[in-house]
């Protein structure tokens, strides 16, 4: 997969994705990653890329003409279509589905804005789609992209280690939160790893699992439980981990 990021601090998107998950994506040659300036392609010696908004009011608004000739420039480098994303809290929030979407395709172009935004007669005439990573405003759209170039690049073919770490993720699947987790040691001042994680039943931590999943959904994303589509073994489980809890026999997780 080939993302190309439109930034005027593409050096930042670089030392991100050079870590963890993404490096090794593009270590593996499964994400290849390019960043491109639009100062590089401003006018005059100041290479000016904004100006005061028409209209007044507060900050600078990015110009037309710099982030235009950087986007072609981008287009140009690869003969693959690409859908330019724009990151901006006036977006289409993301989730796990479009970012399985967006890990289909074989080339995203991401626009990061700064200050007050990008001028809107470039938005409507290069922008294919808006996506915003939450409910609040950051100072660019570069920590935006980080986050999308993150969640796409783990679910290359290849990248995570063992390919079922991504299926049973939160949100993958049906949907759901994730499962508590533990690790060594089983006895620790901070608690006890649930018995049934070391019984080595694997129908008994399959069950396990899946009633923590829903039940956590429950308490902490109630949103995203589609009760009415439970099938009748989930809604047994989520009723068992309800009397669990109310009964205070609910086990740590």
């Amino acid at each position: 997969m080939r993302i190309d990021v439109v930034s005027l601090f593409p050096e930042f998107i670089a030392q991100c994705a050079g870590f963890g998950v993404v490096g090794r994506a593009q270590e593996r040659a499964l994400l290849s990653l390019h960043g491109w300036n639009p100062r590089d392609h401003a006018d005059g010696g100041y290479r000016r890329v904004d100006d005061r908004p028409f209209g007044g009011g507060p900050g600078m608004v990015m110009m037309i003409d710099p982030r235009q000739a950087c986007l072609a420039a981008a287009r140009a480098a690869d003969p693959a279509p690409v859908p330019v994303v724009y990151l901006t809290p006036q977006g289409v929030p993301l989730n796990q589905r479009k970012v399985r979407e967006l890990a289909s395709r074989p080339r995203l172009l991401l626009l990061c804005g700064r200050y007050e935004g990008v001028d809107e007669r470039l938005l409507a005439a290069e922008v294919d789609e808006e996506i915003s990573i939450g409910d609040y405003v950051l100072s660019g759209g570069e920590l935006a992209a980080a986050v999308l170039i993150d969640a796409v690049a783990r679910l290359q073919e290849g990248v995570l280690n063992d390919a079922e770490s991504a299926v049973q993720d939160s949100f993958e699947g049906d949907g759901l939160l994730d499962c508590p987790h533990y690790t060594h040691p089983a006895s620790h001042p901070l608690g006890e790893v649930p018995g049934v994680l070391r019984s080595g039943d694997h129908a008994a931590i399959a069950r396990w699992r899946r009633q923590q999943s829903l039940g956590r959904t429950w308490l902490r994303r109630p949103d995203l439980l589609d009760e009415a589509g439970l099938s009748r073994a989930d809604r047994a489980l989520l009723e068992a981990f309800c009397q669990q809890l109310l009964s205070g026999t609910h086990e740590p997780g």
